[in-house]
């Protein structure tokens, strides 16, 4: 049993560590939440001489770069404008999307990463370096989420489509620079880090418990005849027995020997317990056969 509860009580631990690190990180995220409960962050300026900043697959960045946004009731919010006011935001199917922006220079996001400050956003051109104007995105008809200034939408709602984010100006025109930021609102947040904190601080305990519960200490009992009693004393060593018995059957102990129970009167006596040591004892091992 001794082994058995140290290695649960390992098992525990190595749940209970990991998941109370967890709840400990989700607490102080947390705490530097807005007073309505969302979580905003401001991307560096977006720069491109073409006419679009385009993000290929959203759901692909999302699940590589904040796979937090897509669990649960979660809704991520995205503004963004330009130096002569309110940019498009649009959702729509990528083949669409790709070959609406072939023939026209543009920006694709490659990767957002996540930072203390602003958020830093890496860009690469795509396109062609010199084309014709694109028709402004309100004329388009394949948007499945589209705003002026503002875009809000459920992550999860849209997981595993292959949906591109378009960002440009209302009327199309090239030479960009936007100022964007985003907000997430996960109503599951608190409780999910309270869950964790708790669980895991439930780990611990019962793993301490399992590894520091004292081990009960077993008894030894020995049965012998009554007569026996101090010969058994005087071989074990312990004086306070051997007034114990029949003192008018006491014997010298170096001539006493004791009789295995159950032999036949027909047999020969043989000895239970051999002469009396010279040296006590230090445990019953050293007891001689």
């Amino acid at each position: 049993m001794r082994f058995v509860r140290t290695i649960a009580g390992m098992l525990l631990l190595a749940v209970g560590i990991p998941v109370l690190l967890a709840g400990t990180g989700l607490w102080l995220a947390a705490r530097h939440a807005d007073p309505d409960g969302g979580f905003g962050a401001r991307f560096e300026t977006v720069r491109t001489p073409g006419q679009a900043v385009l993000v290929s697959d959203v759901d692909r960045l999302l699940r590589e770069e904040a796979p937090f946004a897509r669990a649960g009731q979660a809704r991520l919010r995205l503004t963004a404008r330009t130096a002569d006011g309110p940019a498009f935001l649009g959702l729509a199917p990528t083949d669409q999307v790709g070959r609406w922006l072939a023939a026209v220079p543009h920006a694709t996001v490659r990767r957002v990463a996540l930072a203390r400050g602003p958020l830093p956003v890496r860009v690469e051109p795509a396109g062609p370096a010199t084309a014709g104007v694109a028709t402004a995105p309100l004329e388009q008809d394949f948007w499945v989420r589209e705003g002026i200034g503002m875009l809000e939408w459920n992550p999860a709602e849209l997981a595993g489509r292959p949906l591109s984010l378009v960002v440009m100006r209302p009327d199309g025109r090239p030479d960009l620079a936007l100022d964007l930021r985003a907000e997430l609102r996960a109503g599951w947040f608190p409780g999910v880090a309270w869950a964790l904190l708790a669980g895991g601080m439930l780990l611990l305990v019962l793993a301490v418990v399992l590894l520091l519960r004292p081990v009960r200490p077993r008894e030894v009992v020995f049965v012998v005849e009554p007569d026996q009693v101090p010969v058994l004393a005087g071989r074990l060593g312990v004086s306070s027995l051997s007034g114990l018995g029949s003192r008018e059957d006491r014997v010298d102990l170096a001539e006493r020997q004791l009789v295995a129970v159950g032999s036949g009167h027909a047999e020969r006596p043989r000895a239970a317990i051999g002469p009396v040591p010279s040296r006590r004892p230090e445990t019953l091992a050293d007891l001689p056969d």
